[in-house]
């Protein structure tokens, strides 16, 4: 049988074949994600993968339930496996705000689910990074999370050559649209076709423009302009102070397509121009509210970084580590009237933190030797007899005999 389309099977390194995914280099990048948040003070947290599917319809729409692996369950509840993560951050949020200070700074390493058409950089499944902060109005948050995501990436050795952050503001784009007499209703097909210029043909974008009352060219006229804000200049002046400032510019082209976006928003973006964003965000501070049904109020923002294009990514840049398994220790046996003993020896190490390996079965020593090489073992450790351990390090090819009960420090100096 066939996993499902859109679907991954992760297989530790070497994976079998050039398109399987790696678990290691998985666990690579989300070690990365939560080093470096835990750095800068988030804290993690986690919710059901499946969640009512009103959480998801009262945010985005009847619309979304197309995109949505949804049911009813045995309780005649209708649910779905969860698209994004930040709904359930809202509700859990909006229940126990009074317990935690303001402000919040979470994050979360969620597999998230949608039924859509597969491409390039989109499955139907992915895990995502989502770092949030909740309950502080001031551009501050904003910049935090800006530099949160420069960083991570930065941590992943991507450099201000490889990618930069593009940031605008829905503030900015609805004064546009108030200003250029935009009528309330135009809002939204408005702010999807702004979204999809870089996608769309210039002229069918023209043409869905001019049905609402807009211009292509006036809208290109405010897009170069490239005026910041008092917001953005804000947030722009606490990322150089950072020294972040060459890894971010003014670009309003980038508008976010989910509609409940209040101000900034931002993408980061490949520069060489080959995949999808690595990671979007921005300030929503009406969610809160949304879903808790207006009884509790709290501005926050956030973004959510991929692992899909972020793995793409780093193979192109050739910045994807060595990976696979590496062994401490390969015990050998080489006299199996010694294998009990051996086996206390496995465990005295193992006890002590170092990652060991033995044969399970009786074989050659020429073969366990060949196994220990494999596993690319630091140390192959033999015991000669009840007291006395021969320890050979594999890369110095150094050689040292040592007591039983100082076998573990020995390795660890």
């Amino acid at each position: 049988m066939k996993g499902l389309p859109g679907f991954r099977d992760f297989y530790p390194e070497p994976i079998p074949t050039a398109d399987s995914w790696s678990m290691d280099l998985r666990r690579y990048i989300f070690d990365t994600w939560r080093g470096t948040a835990e750095r800068y003070g988030f804290r993690e947290y986690d919710g059901p993968p499946i969640e009512e599917l009103g959480l998801y319809t009262k945010k985005s729409g009847d619309e979304i339930v197309g995109q949505l692996y949804n049911f009813n369950d045995k309780g005649d509840r209708g649910v779905s496996l969860r698209p994004e993560m930040t709904p359930t951050l809202a509700r859990m949020a909006a229940s126990h705000s009074r317990n935690y200070k303001k402000p919040i700074k979470w994050f979360s390493i969620p597999q998230l689910f949608r039924y859509e058409r597969q491409q390039k950089g989109r499955l139907r499944e992915h895990f995502q990074l989502n770092a949030d902060i909740i309950g502080e109005e001031n551009q501050a948050a904003d910049a935090e999370l800006i530099a949160l995501l420069i960083d991570t990436l930065r941590d992943l050795k991507l450099t201000n050559d490889d990618f930069v952050v593009r940031l605008s503001s829905r503030l900015a784009w609805q004064d546009f649209f108030e200003n250029s007499d935009g009528q309330e209703k135009d809002a939204y097909d408005f702010y999807q076709i702004i979204d999809k210029l870089d996608r769309e043909d210039p002229a069918v974008s023209g043409e869905k423009l001019a049905e609402i009352g807009f211009s292509i060219d006036q809208v290109n006229d405010f897009i170069e302009s490239g005026q910041a804000t008092d917001e953005l200049a804000a947030i722009i002046g606490n990322i150089e102070a950072r020294g972040l400032g060459n890894f971010i510019e003014i670009d309003y082209r980038i508008i976010r397509g989910l509609a409940y976006y209040t101000g900034p928003v931002y993408e980061a973006f490949d520069k060489r121009g080959k995949f999808r964003a690595i990671a979007g965000g921005g300030r929503y501070d009406h969610l809160v509210k949304l879903v808790s049904g207006g009884k509790t109020d709290l501005p926050a923002l956030g973004f959510g970084m991929g692992d899909v294009v972020l793995a793409e990514l780093l193979k192109e840049h050739g910045l994807v580590p060595a990976l696979g398994q590496t062994l401490d220790a390969f015990v050998q046996i080489a006299d199996e009237s010694l294998r009990d003993a051996s086996l206390g020896l496995v465990q005295q190490l193992r006890q002590a933190g170092l990652t060991t390996e033995y044969p399970l079965l009786k074989a050659k020593q020429e073969k366990q030797f060949k196994r220990a090489l494999e596993l690319k073992a630091k140390w192959l450790v033999t015991l000669d007899n009840a007291n006395q351990v021969h320890v050979k390090n594999l890369g110095t090819r150094k050689e040292l005999t040592v007591p039983l009960i100082e076998v573990a420090s020995a390795l660890q100096d």
